[in-house]
């Protein structure tokens, strides 16, 4: 398709076709100005010939063209017409103002349109005749293909045409151009006359709002629009007579009565305009004035007046000698250029001599060159017909676009959330090597590293095969927890049974001596054969016998004695054993088994693990290995039902005689009858392993010597099963009630009351209040006098409650306390709320009222209302959430007077509150938008530039929804605002930071751009002026100086002075501190490793005081970046080499810097949490000794942990609190949670230990503090309830806690329900890891 840059140049292949012709006159004036100047540049050629080429359009137009559209003065003053003719040019005048006036655009100049003929002669070159070509097919186009009496029909009908100027044959466009140009010039145009063409009186081209319409009405609405004074008015302003009667306007047309048509049409003058000629428009009247010669005296005047002012008012006029443009040859060479001349030059296959006639404007008979006049003059009814007006569905086209878009957003984000899942596998797949490789790195020397490893699916869980030394490992999918192993040398028979349909990745493999079948489900048959063919070699290689079979999977399944069903066989076993030898009776917990359901058991055979799994011990610790040999009579390795009912009877029906017996036999691993010390120690050190507890040599010799001091025997070697007894007749009543079953609700009681001799023992007042929930936990009350220090002043207990009763007053209660708690953030978090809504109702306002007719308005509805509230409080919390960023003022601010009336420590809960603010109104500008968009893409283009007067779209294309949505600039960033904002979003959750932080720390790094798209989003003005930066220039200039300033002194790198690998994955690391770098205990730090990212930093709480030289963190290894760090400082990695350096920014504040602000504080600490409060306590002591004076006069720290060894670095500072802690500010609780929470023999002989041990030591067997252990997990409000007694006096608790989301969500509840009842406050400040 061929078309010039000016779209009106394209409406019909006429104008096409002269257009193109002025286009390569350019190309041939150049080419001309080239060979006669050969030294000018390309770019002087092209200038001088544009300027030739405005100079011959110039002159033909003004000599040419005119005078014989105006016509000849003589003719007109024949026919009583007034008439002056073109003066000379006599040089630029600038007094003369040469703009186009209205009346000369909107009227005079159209009487062209009277000119046009209903459709164009194409003729080819003469060949002793003229041949004119009429339409065919193609060029008829699609119109008419299959109405074949539309073809052969002379011409193009100039109503087909508009704007599919290129409907004839273009193979040669050339030829063409050429067939165009000279049916033109042998056509004759319509008379000037009052009566115009149907092609464009009713069949013109139609906006894109309809394909038809009347160009005559268009043409007096347009001189209205514009405004345009009526007929006599202009005739009056030109100095012309006023005509009185609707016949004086052209007494040459009324004069003639010729078929009564003139007096019809005076008649309709008369109708039309009510009799009154005032009433005409100017275009009508100037329109009845033509006369044969050419335009009336009115149109002549104005164009006569408008040409000369364009001539004479240009100082770039081609004739102006003064302006330097031409010089006498190139002005003597255009005023003799005419258009055959440029017609002949841009046409070389014309033949002057026959093919065009010496002036191509008209059409004289006289012309010796005038050879093909044309056949005859064009009527509409001998050319094809108009095709219908159509009207248009504007919303066509734009389906697919528009569902395709709004359902992409959907794909987008469940795509996002699919990513998000792919990723976390693939970083546990890291985190599964990562471990596998430090697993490796620590097996011993002669260990095979030859193993295959096949994933799989045993049922919901996959797990690892692996296949070392002929044995058979199921272990956990990361191979760090083994879940069971078969020896395969053991077997005397193994059975493999495969499945050989759908389920062909699936086996089973029995082996005779195993308990149940190993059902696997491979990822495919490959890996399955693969793992089969292993087997078999190792099965050979042992001369294990075996057989492998094919069967259906359904078969196979049916065959398969799986670990469920082992499961649910053993369950009934240990009912059976419960029947008999306890007799209960169905409580809620127990069956009832009868005899002869029993007797199904006799021949069940318990293992090892099984037995171990029962007692919820490891197979591998010493209490289990020595319970099972003892149980194991017959030495089986297997527990019969009988051996095992032995055991059961023996603990349920036995004497503290009989019990201490069996431990005696356990432990008597020589079978003397005697118990060696070596023997004791390594019975106490048995019960030791269930909660992983390490005892120094030197204390359990000394826990040993006392316990036989006590009974004389310190100068014995062993024990007699005598001696023994003796040792625990004092604990007659606690193994009288010691037991093996686990859970039965009868032994609580005798745990507890086992506890409080052990208290009373010790020195304490015992006092029990019921109910008691959790029999695992210590009541204590100190007495004034026999005190030691540092015991817990504290009772852990229900105690009773004051409060009014009914549901409402409790309620009310409850708002109280939580509006006198968190009044300030209520505050606050109301005026945000307050401002918010105003935002959004004044927006909602303006568009549903003030500008309720408005176009936009009337179209969408209140969609628009909704939309541009939403926007705008869409501005107001993107905009705030920079200021809840910016981390350094915030900090500064809280040390100042400010932090009294703002809470700065709920920065960051502000910050989720008003991102879900902003995504809500986020949601609402996409849904409302997507209702408005469809509203605007069904409303005609006029209107539409009606409803957007500032922004420019091409006039010629009919908008759908795709252009408003992707090629406009608010359309395009409102979708890329979207799916930026769903990406942040996705990356956002708690999830993704916990496991993905990286791709949460990109993605969010995505604001900017966020912020960036927003302001290019307004800048379109498709709505309103755009004011977002009234919202944004604010926050963004204090988000930058913050962001200066983190940068400025994060960028300095700090130096590690020592980096120690601590057990449970922690990395301890010791850095410089900056001059200038100033904290308070509880603060945190961001930091950055340059041996891995320097832009990726990561928070973590300082675990060094403020008083401390250097800074301390440390890190757990839970993700991809901490686990980097911890191989990054290995020493083993390391070598010689020093330590990779920091990039450190911070400190930044938060809620536990506080402490120290209340009476009384309680931190709670839990795994890795308690690193905000190792600084609290070692800055507390520090202030102590230094005489700093402090509002907190008590601390209680409660150290929630799996065991001991797994945050051994915070024992030793807690030992050192406890020495240095010298006015008891601190009491402090350690919480054992691995410790099993049942009373059976061997958690009997464990608190034996550790109460003789305290009694002795002062300190705590497990842990080596003077701190109190408790073996359980802590139960908060019982705690808090009794420190209210305690202190009585204290109206609000500050409680800080940091650790797991269900321990703090625990203190979080707790203190809320405390919290609903009179008394004083519990203020609970959380941080989660």
């Amino acid at each position: 398709t061929l078309g010039l840059g000016n779209p009106r140049g394209n409406e019909n292949p006429f104008l096409l076709a002269f257009g193109m012709l002025w286009f390569r006159h350019h190309n041939w004036l150049a080419r001309y100005l080239r060979d006669q100047h050969g030294n000018w540049s390309d770019e002087k050629v092209y200038n001088e010939a544009r300027v030739l080429n405005i100079a011959v359009h110039q002159k033909i137009i003004m000599y040419d063209w005119l005078p014989l559209f105006l016509g000849e003065c003589s003719g007109i003053l024949g026919l009583n017409g007034t008439c002056e003719p073109l003066p000379n040019y006599t040089g630029y005048k600038s007094a003369i103002h040469p703009g186009i006036t209205h009346v000369f655009q909107s009227a005079a100049m159209r009487i062209g349109h009277t000119l046009v003929p209903p459709g164009v002669f194409r003729r080819s070159k003469y060949n002793t005749e003229c041949t004119f070509i009429n339409t065919t097919l193609k060029t008829a186009g699609e119109r008419h293909a299959f109405q074949e009496a539309h073809v052969n029909k002379p011409g193009l009908r100039t109503c087909n045409t508009y704007w599919n100027s290129v409907v004839s044959d273009m193979s040669d466009f050339q030829s063409d151009i050429d067939k165009l140009l000279m049916g033109m010039a042998s056509q004759i145009a319509e008379k000037e006359d009052n009566i115009i063409t149907p092609d464009l009186r009713g069949s013109v081209f139609g906006p894109l709002d309809f394909s038809r319409r009347d160009l005559m009405a268009l043409n007096i609405q347009r001189g209205r629009d514009h405004g345009l004074p009526d007929y006599n008015t202009a005739r009056e302003s030109f100095g012309l007579k006023k005509r009185v009667s609707f016949e004086e306007i052209n007494p040459v047309l009324f004069q003639n009565n010729a078929n009564n048509v003139p007096f019809q049409l005076l008649q309709d003058l008369n109708d039309t305009h009510g009799g009154d000629i005032s009433k005409m428009d100017v275009w009508t009247g100037g329109l009845l004035e033509t006369l044969p010669t050419g335009p009336g005296e009115l149109f002549r005047l104005i164009i006569r007046d408008q040409f000369l002012r364009i001539r004479d008012g240009d100082r770039f006029w081609f004739e102006n000698t003064k302006n330097g443009l031409l010089t006498p040859s190139e002005l003597e060479f255009v005023r003799n250029t005419t258009i055959r001349d440029v017609i002949l030059r841009t046409n070389p296959n014309l033949d002057p001599n026959f093919d065009i006639q010496q002036n191509p404007f008209q059409w004289l008979s006289s012309d010796p060159l005038a050879l093909c006049p044309q056949p005859m003059q064009l009527n509409e009814t001998d050319m094809e017909e108009c095709t219908s007006p159509k009207t248009f569905d504007y919303f066509t086209g734009s389906e697919w676009s528009y569902a395709l878009t709004f359902a992409s957003f959907g794909l987008f984000t469940l795509g996002r959330s699919i990513t998000k899942y792919q990723l976390r596998k693939k970083i546990k797949k890291w985190l599964k090597k990562m471990f596998k490789n430090s697993e490796q790195k620590n097996t011993a020397i002669g260990t095979s590293t030859t193993m295959e490893c096949i994933f799989l699916k045993q049922g919901n869980h996959k797990h690892s095969i692996q296949l070392k030394q002929c044995k058979i490992h199921l272990t956990t999918a990361s191979g760090r927890q083994n879940l069971r192993t078969i020896d395969l040398t053991k077997s005397k028979d193994v059975l493999i049974s495969t499945a050989y349909n759908r389920g062909r990745n699936t086996m089973f493999l029995r082996a005779d001596k195993d308990t149940h079948d190993l059902v696997l489900k491979f990822n495919d048959a490959e890996e399955r054969d693969s793992f089969i063919a292993r087997c078999i070699n190792f099965l050979h290689a042992n001369n294990v016998p075996h057989k492998v079979n094919d069967m259906s999977l359904k078969q196979l399944m049916e065959k398969a004695s799986t670990s469920q069903m082992r499961d649910e066989v053993l369950q009934k076993f240990f009912k059976a054993a419960l029947s008999v030898s306890l007799k209960l009776e169905d409580g809620g917990k127990y069956e009832v088994l009868n005899n002869k359901e029993a007797r199904k058991f006799i021949h069940i055979e318990l293992s090892k693990k099984e037995f171990a799994d029962y007692l919820k011990l490891k197979p591998t610790s010493m209490f289990v290995d020595q319970m099972f040999t003892t149980a194991d009579t017959d030495g089986s390795g297997s527990i019969s039902f009988r051996e095992f009912l032995d055991i059961m009877v023996l603990f349920t029906k036995g004497s503290p005689k009989d019990k201490a017996k069996l431990m005696f036999d356990m432990y008597d691993l020589d079978k003397s009858g005697e118990l060696s010390m070596k023997e004791f120690k390594v019975m106490l050190r048995s019960m030791m392993d269930m909660v992983n507890a390490s005892v120094a040599t030197e204390q359990m010799d000394e826990l040993v010597n006392t316990m036989l001091t006590t009974h004389g025997y310190q100068n014995k070697e062993s024990l007699t099963l005598n001696d023994f007894q003796i040792i625990m007749n004092k604990y007659s009543n606690e193994l009288s009630e010691a037991s093996i079953v686990p859970g039965v609700t009868l032994l609580k009681s005798c745990a507890i009351s086992f506890l409080l001799s052990t208290a009373q023992h010790l020195g304490f007042d015992t006092t029990q209040t019921s109910p008691i929930t959790s029999y695992c936990h210590l009541v204590f009350r100190k007495s004034p006098a026999k005190l030691p220090r540092n015991k817990s002043r504290v009772e852990i207990k229900v105690n009773k409650k004051v409060f009014k009763a009914g549901k409402i007053n409790s309620w009310i209660m409850a708002l109280e306390n939580y509006i006198q708690n968190y009044r300030l953030q209520i505050f606050w978090l109301t005026l945000y709320l307050l401002v918010l809504a105003g935002i959004f109702i004044e927006r909602a306002y303006f568009y549903s009222v003030e500008r309720e007719f408005a176009g936009l308005r009337r179209i969408a509805g209140y969609g628009v209302s909704i939309t541009r509230g939403a926007a705008s409080a869409m501005m107001f919390t993107y905009s705030s959430l920079l200021v809840t960023m910016c981390r350094n003022t915030i900090t500064a601010l809280r040390e100042t007077f400010l932090h009294l009336y703002i809470p700065f420590d709920s920065a960051i809960i502000m910050h989720r509150i008003i991102a879900w603010l902003a995504l809500t109104f986020t949601a609402m500008h996409i849904l409302g938008h997507s209702l408005n968009i469809y509203s605007i893409s069904t409303q005609t283009p006029g209107d539409l530039t009606c409803l957007f007067r500032d922004y420019w779209r091409p006039s010629h294309e009919l908008p759908k929804f795709h252009y408003w949505c992707w090629q406009t600039i608010t359309g395009i960033t409102g979708v890329l605002l979207t799916l930026v904002v769903i990406v942040m979003y996705t990356f956002a959750s708690d999830y993704s930071r916990r496991r993905v932080f990286q791709w949460f720390w990109w993605t969010h790094n995505l604001g900017y751009i966020c912020y960036f798209f927003m302001v290019l989003h307004g800048s379109g003005f498709l709505v309103q002026d755009p004011f977002f930066y009234y919202f944004f220039l604010g926050p963004a200039i204090l988000y930058t100086l913050d962001k200066l300033y983190s940068l400025s002194r994060s960028k300095c790198e700090i130096s590690v002075v020592y980096a120690e690998l601590l057990p449970s994955d922690v990395t301890h690391l010791e850095f410089k501190r900056p001059v200038s770098f100033n904290y308070k205990a509880g603060q945190w730090v961001r930091i950055a490793c340059l041996s891995q990212s320097p832009n990726e930093y990561h928070p973590f709480t300082l675990t060094s005081a403020p008083h401390e030289e250097t800074l301390k963190v440390h890190i757990r290894a839970v993700g991809p970046w901490t686990m980097n760090l911890r191989n990054i400082y290995n020493p083993d990695v390391l070598r010689d080499s020093p330590y990779p350096k920091l990039y450190l920014d911070g400190p930044f504040g938060e809620g536990h810097q506080d402490w120290y602000k209340y009476d009384v504080a309680v931190l709670v600490g839990g795994g890795i949490g308690v690193t905000p409060f190792a600084a609290i306590l070692k800055d507390l002591v520090n202030m102590a000794q230094s005489g700093v004076r402090i509002q907190c006069k008590k601390v209680y720290f409660m150290w929630v942990t799996r065991d001991q060894k797994q945050y051994e670095w915070l024992t030793d500072i807690i030992q050192e609190v406890e020495t240095k802690d010298l006015n008891d500010l601190v009491d402090t609780h350690i919480f054992i949670t691995q410790f099993p929470e049942k009373f059976d023999l061997r958690t009997t002989m464990l608190y034996i230990c550790e109460r003789q041990f305290q009694k002795v030591a002062g300190k705590s067997l497990f842990t080596g503090l003077r701190a109190v252990t408790h073996f359980g997990r802590p139960e908060f409000k019982s705690f808090f309830v009794s420190l209210t007694e305690e202190h009585p006096q204290v109206d609000k608790f500050g409680v800080f806690s940091c650790g797991p989301p269900p321990m703090t969500n625990e203190v979080d509840k707790t203190c809320s329900k405390l919290n609903k009842y009179e008394g004083p406050s519990f203020l609970h400040h959380f941080e989660n890891f």
